[in-house]
């Protein structure tokens, strides 16, 4: 069993693939691989401005607005207006994508996964649930609150918000959340 705690205080902003925005990447799959061969990424992007959104080949994407109003995202010519708090919406990463914010800036927490070698699910939750990564997969938790704790047989960790579990193999343990998180269950393709 491998588990990493990511704490969102670590996390450096760097320019979006396009440059029109920053965003805070929690994690990646492989670790450490670059925009052009991660298999699996999650990030937080502050966008703070309508425009376009950078074009990723091969990969889906599922956003979730966590701050703000929402956005009217204009998928392929087709518009999605994502104004429901905390609920995720996927779609393709390789089609033209712009965003209109509905009422001033917003933070999306971005997954992203290469569809041909990687499956990704995400679900915004609250109370308990238990970690269960998924065989040869990882389940994120990201805490949207703070005083969120991961408890296992070796106690308790401490998440506040942004703050993040990763793990791979058996289960880590429990989330508890005073608020909610966004799980994401990443799989092989």
């Amino acid at each position: 069993m491998t588990v990493r705690i990511l704490r969102a205080a670590g996390l450096t902003p760097t320019p979006w693939k396009n440059g029109g925005g920053l965003t805070r990447e929690i994690a990646t799959g492989p670790e450490g691989a670059g925009a052009d061969a991660f298999d699996w990424r999650v990030s937080l992007a502050d966008v703070t401005a309508d425009g376009p959104f950078s074009a990723f080949p091969g990969v889906d994407r599922i956003l979730t607005v966590v701050e703000g109003a929402g956005m009217d995202l204009v998928v392929g010519g087709e518009h999605h207006i994502v104004d429901e708090p905390l609920w995720p919406h996927g779609f393709p990463g390789d089609l033209p994508t712009e965003g209109f914010l509905l009422g001033g800036p917003v933070v999306n927490l971005n997954v992203m996964y290469r569809r041909a070698r990687t499956r990704a699910e995400t679900a915004v939750v609250c109370g308990t649930v238990r970690l269960l990564p998924p065989e040869g997969g990882a389940v994120l938790a990201v805490s949207l609150d703070d005083g969120a704790e991961l408890e296992s047989g070796a106690g308790g960790v401490r998440l506040d918000r942004y703050d993040a579990v990763l793990a791979a193999g058996e289960s880590p343990g429990v989330l508890r959340t005073m608020g909610q998180a966004v799980l994401i269950t990443l799989s092989g393709g």
